[in-house]
C-alpha cells in the first residue's frame, strides 16, 4: 500500500482547502470583523499540515483501491477536523468537540448544529459555515479531481469511493472530465438560485448562503427560524425546486442535457423519488387537516416544503413538525431513511436502492408462487448485476445495523428513545433536524458529549456511505499480502 502517495494526494487537498478559508478571511478584513485572526491561524495550520504531508509523500505512480480509501477517508476526517478550528480559535463555539461536530454537521451536509443562536455569529463565520456545505455537497474529491490532471485512469478508484451509490454512471469515459461537468452543472444551478432569492427578497448574503445550503442538501440557515423568517411563499417555492433538483442524479441531468428531457422523465428513480414526494405532501396534508384542523392551503404548503426538505435531507424548517400528529411524524421519518437519489448530493439510503429492493421482493413472491419461471431483474429495462443486488442487500443490513448501533449508544446518555431515533437517523441519513431534543426548533448543543462523538461519526458514515470507512477497520485492508493462505502482491 502506498501510504506515501496518499500522504502526497493528502497533502495536496489540505493545502487547496486552506485556499478556500482566504474567502471568509476576505470578507472578515473587509467588514472588520476581529475573526479574521481565527482564519489566519487556520489557514497556516491547515496549510502547514498540507506541505508536511505533501513533502513527506511522493508523487503517485498508481493509486490503486486502498490507497482511493485511505484517501478519501483521510480527506473527510482532515476536513471535518481542521474546518473546525476558525469555530474553536474565534472563541464562538464553547469545545473542539462542538466544533467538530458543527464542521463535520456542514461537510456531509448534515445541517444539524450545536451553535443555539446563529444570528449573533460574525458573518464572515456564517459564510463559513454555509461554504462547508457547499464544498462537501458534491464532493470533496470530485472538486479536487478537477484541478488534478496527473492521476488517469486511477482516478476512478477516488470516485467510485467518495460515491459509491449503485447507479453512479460514468456518463462520459474519463473520470476528471465527468467531475470538470458534475461541478460546472453545481455551479450554474448554484448561480441561478442565489439570483432567483434576491429577486423574491432575500438580501444577497443571505442568498449566497442559503443557496450553498439548498444545492449541497445542507440546511444550515443564517436565521435561528430557518426558513420560516422570512414567510415568503416565492423563497420557499424557489427553495423547494432546487432542494429537489439537488435530490436527483446529477449525472442524469447531464444525460438529460445531452439527449432531452425524455431521458430524465424516463428514469425509473427519478420518478419513484417525485412519487414519494407526491404522495407524501398530500398525505400529510391530509393529516394536517383532518388532525389538526390546518386549511387545506397552509396545510399543503408546509406539507411540500418539510417534504421536499427531509427527503433531500436538506433540513430547512417553515413549520415545526415536532408539534404534527404522530401520523405524520413517522411519515417524515421514513423519508429521513430513504433520502435521495444516487448521484444527488442527498444523503440515505437512496431511492434507487428502495427501488431494487422493492423490485427484488416482488421476484421473489413471483418465484414462491412460480418456482421454476426464469426472470431477472431490471431497472430502466437494464438488467441489474447480481453483485449490485448482493451490495445493496450488504449495506441495508449494515445501515440498519449501524443504526440500532448508535441508537443504542446514544440512549446510553439519557436521551429519551423517540429523540434518539430522530437524532441518529437524522445524522445518519445526514438530514439534521430530527423531534424532540433535537426537533427543527432546538439544536444538539445540550446533547451529552459522548453521543455528539457518536453522532459525528454517523454523519461520516453516512456520507460516504459506509463501506469508504468500515472497510478501513477490516484486517484484510492493511495486509500487503494475503489470499487464502497465497502469497499475491496487491
Amino acid at each position: 500500500m502506498g501510504i506515501r502517495i496518499v500522504a502526497r494526494l493528502l497533502g495536496r487537498i489540505l493545502s487547496a482547502y486552506a485556499l478556500f478559508m482566504l474567502v471568509p478571511l476576505c470578507y472578515a478584513l473587509l467588514t472588520r470583523e476581529t475573526v479574521y485572526t481565527a482564519f489566519i491561524l487556520s489557514a497556516c495550520v491547515t496549510a502547514g499540515l498540507g506541505a508536511l504531508l505533501f513533502y513527506g509523500g511522493e508523487e503517485p505512480g498508481r493509486i490503486g483501491v486502498h490507497e482511493g480509501y485511505l484517501i478519501v477517508a483521510g480527506a473527510w476526517v482532515f476536513a471535518s477536523f481542521l474546518g473546525a478550528l476558525p469555530y474553536w480559535f474565534s472563541g464562538w463555539v464553547p469545545t473542539y468537540l462542538d466544533a467538530v461536530f458543527e464542521t463535520g454537521s456542514g461537510l456531509t451536509t448534515t445541517g444539524a448544529s450545536i451553535i443555539a443562536d446563529v444570528e449573533i455569529l460574525p458573518r464572515s463565520l456564517l459564510l463559513w459555515r454555509s461554504m462547508t456545505h457547499w464544498l462537501g455537497g458534491m464532493g470533496i474529491i470530485v472538486l479536487f479531481l478537477v484541478f488534478l490532471t496527473n492521476v488517469g485512469a486511477d482516478a476512478v478508484n477516488l470516485f467510485r469511493a467518495e460515491s459509491p451509490g449503485p447507479t453512479v454512471d460514468r456518463v462520459l469515459p474519463r473520470i476528471r472530465t465527468m467531475a470538470v461537468k458534475l461541478w460546472q452543472m453545481y455551479v450554474l444551478f448554484t448561480a441561478i438560485q442565489i439570483v432567483l432569492l434576491w429577486l423574491a427578497g432575500m438580501d444577497l448574503f443571505d442568498a449566497v448562503n442559503h443557496t450553498f445550503a439548498t444545492m449541497a442538501t445542507g440546511g444550515f440557515s443564517t436565521k435561528n427560524a430557518s426558513i420560516k423568517y422570512y414567510d415568503n411563499l416565492a423563497i420557499e417555492l424557489i427553495i423547494v425546486f432546487f432542494m429537489l433538483l439537488a435530490g436527483g442524479n446529477f449525472g442524469l441531468y447531464y444525460l438529460g442535457w445531452r439527449k432531452g428531457l425524455g431521458k430524465i422523465l424516463r428514469d425509473r428513480e427519478f420518478r419513484l423519488y417525485l412519487g414519494i414526494v407526491l404522495a407524501s405532501t398530500l398525505s400529510i396534508a391530509a393529516l394536517l387537516y383532518w388532525g389538526s384542523g390546518i386549511d387545506p392551503a397552509t396545510g399543503l404548503r408546509d406539507a411540500l416544503f418539510t417534504v421536499s426538505s427531509i427527503i433531500t435531507t436538506t433540513g430547512f424548517v417553515t413549520a415545526d413538525f415536532d408539534q404534527w400528529p404522530p401520523a405524520t411524524k413517522i411519515i417524515l421519518l421514513m423519508l429521513m431513511f430513504i433520502g435521495g437519489c444516487a448521484g444527488s448530493t442527498a444523503g440515505g439510503i437512496k431511492v434507487v436502492r428502495l427501488l431494487i429492493l422493492m423490485k427484488d421482493a416482488a421476484l421473489s413472491l413471483l418465484h414462491a408462487v412460480h418456482p421454476r419461471l426464469v426472470s431477472s431483474l431490471k431497472i430502466d429495462q437494464k438488467p441489474v448485476d447480481p453483485a449490485v443486488l448482493h451490495m445493496v442487500l450488504q449495506f441495508f443490513f449494515l445501515y440498519i445495523l449501524i443504526f440500532f448501533v448508535s441508537l443504542l449508544l446514544v440512549t446510553a446518555t439519557g436521551l429519551e428513545p423517540f429523540d434518539a431515533i430522530g437524532a441518529v437517523a437524522a445524522t445518519l441519513g445526514n438530514v439534521g433536524p430530527g423531534f424532540g431534543t433535537v426537533g427543527p426548533t432546538t439544536t444538539y448543543c445540550d446533547l451529552h458529549p459522548f453521543a455528539k462523538a457518536v453522532l459525528t461519526a454517523d454523519m461520516l458514515l453516512g456520507r460516504l456511505e459506509l463501506f469508504t470507512f468500515l472497510v478501513l477497520f477490516h484486517p484484510e485492508f492493511w495486509q500487503p499480502y494475503t489470499l487464502r493462505g497465497r502469497m499475491i502482491r496487491r
